[in-house]
């Protein structure tokens, strides 16, 4: 009869309760035997075969006798007998911290932006009671009162430069320091949110009514946990020199944007060309886009930004407040219909298609419209969503290549939808049309994501991601017909 994993798991957990028992005394023994069990309690079976169980419990054991609240310890070493007392074929990443949301996720996303490829991955939880120096006194049940502790253990591709562990171990502090920001001002950030929503209604800008209710609503429904916040600040829009200036106010970053160090000019916005800088003045209230750097918490996505505009007395533009973070899943697999502003600019596609509700081209359009990226239906302008939703209808079943093409609004990338035959699309098509499509736009990287239905075509979303201001005039015809090229047998 076969064994079970779960079986083989707990013999492996004895045999290292054993070893405990026979190498330390008596009453250390216990404590640390106690360690061990909710060290494995739920790792995977299949991750201990070839871990030296005992070495790796003891290595952590050590590391956790000393820590303050609220301090990060991070120990990146490749074990070996001499030195450490146990060894292991692979780089090993140990992580004491508070036990906050978001930490294996940033972890992992931290280990993949380097190319670390992951091994083996023990993420232990344990209450603890430490005396005011930051000693450890003892384990605590999970009931009782203590810290609760969050204990990572990750077994990495064999490092073998000092350069690159120390840098690993940096990029790993600044990780945790996000994720710890990001979780302690968390509930700040929605009293923000939640603020600007009252203060709209007790000092409406000058606004269409209808558009200023539509946005109300979109931030209502993002503080009703469709939004997960992970940075703030606001900012003032002044002039100087006849230019635009944003400029952070003191005091005002929370979460990831909380200030380490004073940099009041907004470096980004000033590397925009002025006739995209003259856009923060407009009049409307929000401002949805990506930022152009990625999460290092949560999810390995863009950040998302919702920008809301401030007006003075005059009704005039006088800054913004900004919210980075991730939309939640539960976004992407809501219907358009359902979220406030998509729903009124999806609204407007269909009216202005004329079609007969219910007809064969008016059901392709809903269809079309509620699998639209879901990224894109916030960030594209009701005209621009007219005429590429049209255009994808008018595309049909036919089996032949498109392309359309939307600039960011702020010139940092350019949201490429690519239609092809199913039958043509594979790995080494896809990395063609990526290809092309970054010479043609002299992109820095690409984010990609494919989708494929029952549909004879298949549809790629390609981000092309650019320095502000550096993208030409192109040909969609002509970059169209490379694309098509590239797909051929």
């Amino acid at each position: 009869m076969a064994v079970r994993p779960e079986e083989t798991k707990a013999a492996l957990v004895e045999e290292t309760v054993a070893q405990v028992r026979e190498r330390l005394p008596a009453p250390q023994a216990a404590e640390v035997e106690l360690f061990v069990r909710s060290y494995y309690a739920d790792a995977a079976p299949e991750d201990l075969g070839e871990l030296d169980l005992y070495g790796a419990a003891l290595a952590h054991w050590q590391l956790l006798q000393q820590r303050l609240p609220g301090e990060m310890k991070v120990h990146v070493y490749t074990p070996n007998l001499e030195q450490h007392g146990w060894q292991a074929t692979h780089t090993v990443v140990e992580i004491i911290t508070d036990d906050v949301p978001f930490l294996v996720d940033s972890v992992a996303m931290a280990l993949t932006r380097r190319r670390s490829a992951i091994h083996l991955f023990v993420h232990p939880i344990i209450r603890v009671r430490r005396d005011p120096e930051g000693r450890l006194l003892e384990l605590v049940p999970w009931a009782a009162e203590g810290l609760a502790e969050s204990l990572i253990h990750v077994e990495i591709h064999r490092e073998t430069e000092q350069g690159s562990v120390d840098e690993l171990t940096t990029e790993l502090h600044r990780v945790l320091a996000d994720v710890q920001r990001a979780v302690a001002d968390w509930p700040a950030m929605r009293e923000r949110l939640k603020s600007i929503v009252a203060g709209i209604d007790s000092s409406p800008p000058p606004l269409d009514p209808d558009d200023l209710a539509e946005a109300k609503a979109l931030l209502e429904w993002l503080h009703d946990d469709h939004f997960t916040f992970l940075g703030y600040r606001e900012y003032d829009l002044d002039t100087h020199d006849g230019e635009d200036v944003l400029s952070s106010v003191a005091g005002s970053g929370l979460g990831i944007l909380r200030e380490t160090e004073r940099k009041p000019v907004s470096h980004s916005f000033a590397q925009l060309p002025p006739e995209v800088r003259r856009r923060a003045r407009e009049p409307d209230l929000l401002n949805l886009t990506k930022a152009n750097s990625r999460a290092t918490v949560h999810r390995p996505a863009y950040l998302d930004y919702v920008g809301v505009k401030r007006f003075d007395d005059a009704g005039q533009v006088s800054g913004e407040r900004r919210f980075l973070g991730l939309y939640t899943h539960t976004t992407y697999s809501a219907r358009p219909w359902e979220i406030p502003v998509l729903r009124r600019k999806a609204r407007r596609v269909l009216d202005r298609s004329g079609f007969a509700h219910g007809s064969h081209d008016h059901k392709a359009l809903v269809e079309i419209l509620e699998t639209y990226p879901r990224d894109e239906l916030f960030q594209i302008q009701e005209d621009e969503l007219y005429d590429i939703a049209l255009g994808i209808l008018h595309l049909g079943e036919r089996r032949r290549v498109r392309l359309f093409v939307r600039r960011d609004a702020f010139g940092r990338f350019l949201s490429c939808l690519v239609y092809l035959p199913l039958e043509r699309y594979n790995t080494d098509v896809r990395r063609r049309i990526e290809q092309i499509l970054r010479d043609a736009f002299g992109g820095s990287s690409t984010d990609l994501s494919a989708r494929v239905s029952e549909s004879v075509l298949a549809r790629l979303h390609i981000v092309v991601y650019t320095e502000p201001g550096t993208v030409r005039d192109f040909d969609v015809a002509a970059i169209e017909a490379r694309v098509a090229a590239a797909t051929r047998t």
